[in-house]
């Protein structure tokens, strides 16, 4: 059959990643913020809302007063000048899955104290296990590969960075 005759080509994600591809879903992201002042879990919620959605995961990661046994006083977000073009890609690669409907994330910068929001992921889908999947996928992928770094200060003095390179 001539290249000419053909209309489409049906595509899984995955195959085209694999050659290099990676379809685009910008679309579907809904919101991206790395910033210095607190976030809301509404807007987060609000930007992923679709009527087509029968489910919408949301993931809240909080500053804990613990690590491995220290206590934590608080900590420090700094964020590279290439974490939202890497923000961008992760949302772009989660937002590829044909079950996503949209998807969002804020990341937070700068100090905060125990309790505060330091990061919210969102993503809806049109079921609940689908967009389970795809917040895990989501805030995994931000945690491992958006150059975000954190600088933890703890009760007893010391302080450690995490997630350097």
């Amino acid at each position: 059959m001539p290249w000419a005759a053909v209309r489409s080509v049906a595509a899984s994600p995955e195959s085209l990643a694999r050659v290099g591809c990676v379809p685009d879903a910008s679309d579907k992201i809904a919101l991206l913020d790395i910033r210095a002042t607190d976030l809301d879990i509404g807007s987060v919620y609000d930007a992923v809302r679709d009527e087509e959605a029968g489910g919408i995961a949301i993931f809240v990661g909080t500053v804990r007063r613990h690590d491995n046994g220290l206590g934590v006083e608080g900590l420090g977000y700094t964020a590279h000048p290439t974490a939202a073009g890497a923000l961008r890609e992760v949302a772009a690669e989660v937002a590829t899955d044909e079950s996503v409907l949209r998807v969002a994330a804020a990341h937070r910068t700068g100090d905060l104290k125990v309790g505060d929001i330091a990061v919210v992921v969102a993503v809806s889908s049109a079921h609940r296990g689908d967009a389970l999947m795809s917040c895990r996928r989501l805030i995994d992928e931000l945690k491992g590969r958006v150059p975000i770094w954190k600088h933890q200060i703890f009760a007893d003095g010391t302080d450690e960075w995490v997630g350097t390179p």
